[in-house]
């Protein structure tokens, strides 16, 4: 699960199972809550660059076989998901999310070995901003909307030197996680908790089994390389996991997403202090207008749900 889907899910929790709100939280409370999630962002990407790190030895295809591993490892013991009894309306988005924890995690990966961290991983937040334009009609949002697209323009820079399967590997990566979040919400709904997630998880796991096996057949692991996968595994995805359960106790859900906008920033400091991948010109001016649209669409939907929260405030008065 990453950042914007545990918002989503928290957002719609019942607030009976919340230990605190962030309505509620104190100023100290929402700035632990800020420093949390610049920390997840931090570590999600650093991981992800430690995984790079591993590529020469195994591939993205044994990064990513390691990260399933280890995230089902970990979710399994803590929500013990129980396969036994699950419906039909609940298998499908599950197995809807192994087909695309799967696609995203090793197209994000090879597009990383193919265009560096910092480009990959802004390509790959349209996909997010994708699904948050399509749920709006402002104008304003349709503006962020070809601001974005005149962002991937200028990052990309088109050119008979362009690496175009990087770029849409990359955008495949974002295409997916689009897709993720609408399949974790249809399952928030259907299954308690991130009872959901962990069945997801396990199952994803056992499909990269057979595929593991083969894989290390061919490109025998070392134990650095395993380590740095490991290790990515850990960060970009237990460390960030909890990291922003418990930044969602202390801001709004709105905020979150705001804050997760900074991926992309936290990608290119980490490609270029640990793998050494420096950015041209355009290419900061690209991320700078896709980060950009995705706060304001964050912002956006702060401003939303704050009238929202004001008009059932006055009806509930002159009722």
């Amino acid at each position: 699960m990453n950042a914007l889907d545990i918002a989503e899910r928290a957002h719609s929790a019942p607030a009976g199972r919340r230990q605190f709100s962030a309505a509620t939280a104190t100023p100290r409370q929402r700035g632990a809550g800020i420093a949390l999630m610049l920390a997840s962002s931090a570590s999600n990407q650093t991981g992800a660059a430690l995984g790079a790190l591993a590529f020469p030895a195994i591939g993205p295809v044994g990064v990513v076989a390691v990260r399933q591993f280890v995230t089902a490892l970990v979710l399994t013991p803590i929500v013990r998901p129980r396969l036994r009894g699950l419906r039909q309306d609940q298998w499908w988005p599950v197995l809807g999310l192994v087909v695309v924890f799967s696609v995203m995690n090793l197209s994000l990966y090879a597009a990383i070995d193919r265009i560096g961290l910092g480009l990959a991983v802004t390509l790959e937040f349209l996909g997010p901003l994708t699904v948050a334009i399509a749920g709006s009609r402002r104008v304003l949002t349709i503006a962020c909307a070809a601001l974005a697209g005149i962002g991937v323009v200028v990052l990309t820079d088109p050119g008979p030197s362009t690496d175009l399967i990087g770029i849409a590997l990359a955008l495949l990566a974002a295409l997916a996680w689009g897709s993720y979040i609408l399949l974790n919400r249809t399952l928030g709904q259907r299954l308690p908790g991130l009872h959901g997630t962990a069945v997801a998880s396990l199952v994803t796991a056992a499909a990269w089994t057979p595929i593991a096996v083969t894989w290390f057949a061919f490109h025998a692991p070392t134990a650095a390389a395993v380590a740095l996968a490991v290790a990515c595994g850990l960060m970009s995805s237990i460390a960030p996991y909890v990291a922003d359960l418990l930044a969602l106790r202390r801001v709004p859900a709105q905020v979150f997403g705001t804050f997760t906008s900074t991926n992309p920033v936290w990608a290119v400091l980490a490609g270029w202090l640990l793998l050494h991948q420096a950015l041209d010109l355009n290419e900061w001016i690209g991320i700078g207008l896709i980060v950009t649209s995705n706060v304001v669409v964050s912002a956006g939907a702060l401003t939303s749900s704050r009238g929202e929260v004001r008009a059932a405030a006055l009806r509930d008065i002159a009722d």
